[in-house]
C-alpha cells in the first residue's frame, strides 16, 4: 500500500565539472555529467544499495511507488540493485569508471571525503532545501558534516547507527562479576571495568571475554570504538599528519595489546568468537545488530565505556548520493527528496536510524528496534548519536586502508614493541597522507 505525497517544488541542481580519482578503482579515470536537462518523458532510475534484507527492499519499494504514482510524467520504474557488502564499493566505483554508474547509491562513511572531493556527486543543496515539506533545519549538523563540502550537500546520510556494547549478562553473573549496567549508573563503566569482568568470565565459561565484532585483527579503523576513549586518532583532523604514534595512541593500543596477550580479556589472532551464539561475555558493535539475539541467553546493552579521556560516541554512518554523469541527476536528486522526506524518514527510521532531530526519540525507534527498551535506546542509541563521530575517514582511505592494516600485522604477537609498530606505521602512510 503506498500513500501520496505533495508534489514538491524544483530547483536547478549544481553538477560536478567531472569525476576525479575516488579510490583506487577510479584513479586517473574522469568524465562529464550528462542528462542535465529534463527528459523528455519518464525514465527509469537505480539505485545501488549494500542490503538484500526482503522486509527492507519492500519498504523502498513502497516509497518509490508512491513517488511514480505522484510524478508519472518524471519517473517510470526505480530499481533497488543490492550489491554485496564486502564488494559494495569497488562494484560502485568500477561501474563510475566504466560510465555505467546508477543514479543514486549507497556510500560508506569511510569514503566519504574520496565521493564528496571528487566531483562524482551532485550537490542535493537545492534539491532538499526547496523541496516542499522537506524541513532542512530537522537534520542534524553534525550528522551532515561528512557529507558537506564548502556551502554543498553531496549526499543524505540516511543511517546513523552508534557504536555500543552488548553484554551476556548469564556469563558475567556466573564469574560473578559487576553488572555493567549498574556501573553506567554509578559512572563507574571504564574499559578497565571492561576488560577485568571480560576476563574474569572468560576464565569462568571457557569462552571468551570482549570482542570487537568485525575487526578480525584486519579492519582496524573498527577500533575507533575503543581508541576514542583515549582521545586517539590515526591522523589529524585535515588528514595530512599521521598521529598513530602520538602518546594517545601508544596508550590505546597498547591498553589493547595487553588486554588480548597479557589479561586474557579479548581474543588473540586467529580466534572467532560470535557474542550473538553465546560465544562471548561481550561485544562492541552497532545497535543494529540486535536483531540477531534471541532468548537462549541473557543480555543488555550499554554504552561505551569511558577511557582516560572520558567516553567518545562513534557511529558507522551511510549516505546517499546522486551520481553526476548518471543519466537524470535533476530527476535523481527530486526522487531523493521525497526518499528521505520527514514521512519517509520515519519509515526508514524502523532499520536505518535518521539524521532528523525530530525522529531521535524512543517512541519511533523503538518500532524498528522491539528486543530494546526505551531506556536502552535512550542512553545508546539517542544520547549514542549525539555529539559523535565516525570510523576513520580520508580522501585517501582505500589505500590507507590496506596499508595500515599490512603495517598492524606486527603489532599483534605476544612481544610486539607497540610504540615501534606505531611508528612504522606513521611512517609507511605519511606519503599517502601528504599526497
Amino acid at each position: 500500500m503506498t500513500t501520496s505525497q505533495p508534489r514538491r517544488a524544483r530547483k536547478p541542481i549544481a553538477v560536478g565539472a567531472g569525476i576525479a580519482a575516488v579510490g583506487l578503482v577510479l584513479a586517473g579515470c574522469s568524465g562529464s555529467p550528462e542528462g542535465t536537462d529534463k527528459p523528455d518523458g519518464p525514465v527509469s532510475l537505480r539505485m545501488t544499495v549494500w542490503t538484500a534484507d526482503e522486509t527492507q527492499l519492500a519498504l523502498f519499494d513502497e516509497i518509490a511507488d508512491a513517488y511514480i504514482a505522484e510524478n508519472p510524467d518524471l519517473v517510470k520504474d526505480v530499481a533497488f540493485e543490492p550489491v554485496p557488502f564486502e564488494d559494495y564499493t569497488t562494484t560502485l566505483t568500477t561501474q563510475i569508471a566504466g560510465g555505467n554508474p546508477p543514479d543514486l547509491g549507497w556510500i560508506l562513511e569511510s569514503y566519504a571525503p574520496e565521493f564528496v572531493s571528487s566531483g562524482a556527486l551532485v550537490d542535493l543543496s537545492d534539491a532538499l532545501e526547496g523541496a516542499e515539506g522537506y524541513e532542512y533545519d530537522d537534520l542534524l549538523e553534525s550528522s551532515l558534516a561528512l557529507w558537506q563540502k564548502d556551502d554543498g550537500l553531496y549526499a543524505y546520510p540516511f543511517s546513523n547507527s552508534p557504536f555500543a556494547m552488548f553484554v551476556n549478562t548469564d556469563q558475567i553473573a556466573a564469574a560473578d562479576q559487576p553488572n555493567p549496567a549498574d556501573l553506567v549508573a554509578s559512572d563507574e563503566w571504564t574499559f578497565d571495568a571492561a576488560r577485568d569482568i571480560s576476563a574474569a568470565a572468560a576464565e569462568a565459561s571457557g569462552k571468551e571475554g570482549l570482542v570487537v565484532r568485525d575487526f578480525d585483527y584486519q579492519v582496524w579503523e573498527n577500533l575507533a570504538s575503543v581508541w576514542g576513549g583515549w582521545g586517539a586518532s590515526p591522523w589529524s583532523e585535515d588528514g595530512a599528519t599521521c598521529t598513530l604514534s602520538d602518546p594517545e595512541m601508544v596508550d590505546a593500543m597498547t591498553w589493547m595489546h595487553d588486554a588480548v596477550f597479557d589479561d586474557g580479556a579479548m581474543p588473540g589472532p586467529g580466534v572467532t568468537a560470535d557474542f550473538f551464539a553465546g560465544d562471548a561475555a561481550m561485544t562492541i558493535t552497532q545497535i543494529s545488530r540486535a536483531s540477531s539475539l534471541d532468548d537462549s541467553f541473557g543480555w543488555d546493552i550499554v554504552p561505551l565505556p569511558a577511557g582516560p579521556e572520558g567516553r567518545q560516541n562513534v557511529i558507522g554512518q551511510a549516505g546517499i548520493g546522486v551520481f553526476a554523469n548518471s543519466d537524470n541527476p535533476e530527476v535523481a536528486a527530486d526522487f531523493l527528496a521525497h526518499f528521505t522526506s520527514p514521512e519517509n524518514a520515519e519509515k526508514l527510521a524502523t532499520y536505518f536510524p535518521p539524521p532528523r532531530e525530530s525522529l531521535l526519540n524512543a517512541e519511533v525507534l523503538a518500532e524498528g528496534n522491539p528486543r530494546l527498551s526505551e531506556e536502552q535506546l535512550e542512553a545508546t542509541v539517542i544520547e549514542g548519536i549525539q555529539d559523535a563521530v565516525t570510523k576513520p575517514t580520508h580522501v585517501s582511505f582505500a589505500k590507507l586502508q590496506e596499508t595500515v592494516r599490512a603495517e598492524l600485522d606486527a603489532l599483534w604477537t605476544a612481544d610486539a614493541d607497540v610504540e615501534g609498530v606505531l611508528t612504522s606505521t606513521c611512517e609507511a602512510i605519511t606519503p599517502l597522507l601528504e599526497g
